[in-house]
């Protein structure tokens, strides 16, 4: 084991943290088969599995038995390449599969909360009640939106051509309450922030330049703080919002994915898990008959 780590260390160039890791992993590897009486360099697949119970019984989570398996599986390979084994046998184990995790969104009167929070007197104020619109109206990224310009928006068909990742392009529909907002702060609180100045993107910091994806995280957050909500929001919180909302309303998955600007169809899925989720809560709240008796 000591020759693996230093081959670690000096052949891979592993940091000190993730040899740390390994070492731990192999070693609670080596203490189960001590206790079970099983040799590590004749170990058959067919006693690793109840290795896997064990980790399970533990209830580590499935990303915890992933990472340890993959350092029992590297170790092994290497103990292969050094001719210690003959027959791998991690070469049989699978990796669990990864817990899917439902994205977080916001519930209407939850929105509403924040967009009560900016001063539509100020410029500020304006600017960032347009970000919270915008996002929410449209879907995209953080790093999509600070990449507008003036000139990719279409305010007679309320449309924004994005350029998304890949520099792959599509168009994003907004609606007459961003609309609203928006002709608020591009006719007073852009041409305050900016102080004479020029810029061609949409967005603008304090100081009258372009705006970094920082510089909205940083928004958000102090925002958030200025409300009751309790739970974990980040400007991600909105692109899952939007997508929830829609689909809550009916619209098609392939629809969504356009507008989301997905590459697969799986990736737009999940929200058909939140919403099928919702759906399952209110009814076991609801009916009758589907509580405990």
């Amino acid at each position: 084991m000591k020759k693996f780590l230093k081959h670690l260390k000096i052949n891979r160039g592993y940091s000190s943290n993730t040899i740390i890791n390994y070492e731990v992993d192999i070693k609670e590897f080596f203490d189960y088969l001590i206790k079970n009486e099983f040799k590590f360099n004749e170990i058959t697949y067919q006693q690793i599995k109840p290795y896997l119970m064990h980790l399970h019984d533990l209830e580590y989570k499935r990303a915890t038995i992933s990472r340890k398996l993959s350092s029992l599986r590297s170790f092994y390979k290497y103990l292969s390449k050094e001719e210690i084994i003959t027959d791998n046998p991690f070469l049989l184990v699978s990796l669990p599969k990864k817990e899917k995790k439902l994205p977080s969104f916001l519930y209407y009167n939850e929105l509403e909360d924040l967009f009560d929070v900016p001063d539509m007197d100020d410029p500020i104020g304006q600017r960032n009640r347009f970000i919270l619109e915008l996002l929410y109206a449209t879907g995209i990224r953080v790093s999509e939106l600070v990449n507008i310009k003036l000139s990719d928006i279409d305010k007679f068909n309320k449309a924004i051509t994005i350029t998304g990742k890949g520099n792959k392009m599509r168009e994003v529909l907004y609606g007459d309450y961003c609309k609203d907002i928006m002709e608020i702060y591009l006719n007073d609180g852009r041409k305050r922030l900016l102080k004479n100045k020029k810029c061609d993107y949409l967005i603008l910091n304090n100081q009258g330049n372009r705006i970094t994806t920082r510089g909205i995280r940083y928004i958000i957050n102090g925002i958030i703080d200025s409300t009751a909500l309790k739970k974990h929001i980040s400007p991600h919180t909105l692109r899952h919002t939007f997508a929830t909302h829609l689909i809550d309303s009916g619209a098609d998955l392939l629809t969504v994915q356009e507008l989301l600007g997905h590459e697969s169809l799986s990736t737009t899925q999940i929200y058909t898990h939140v919403t099928n989720e919702r759906l399952r809560n209110v009814y076991l709240k609801a009916h009758p008959r589907a509580r405990d008796k």
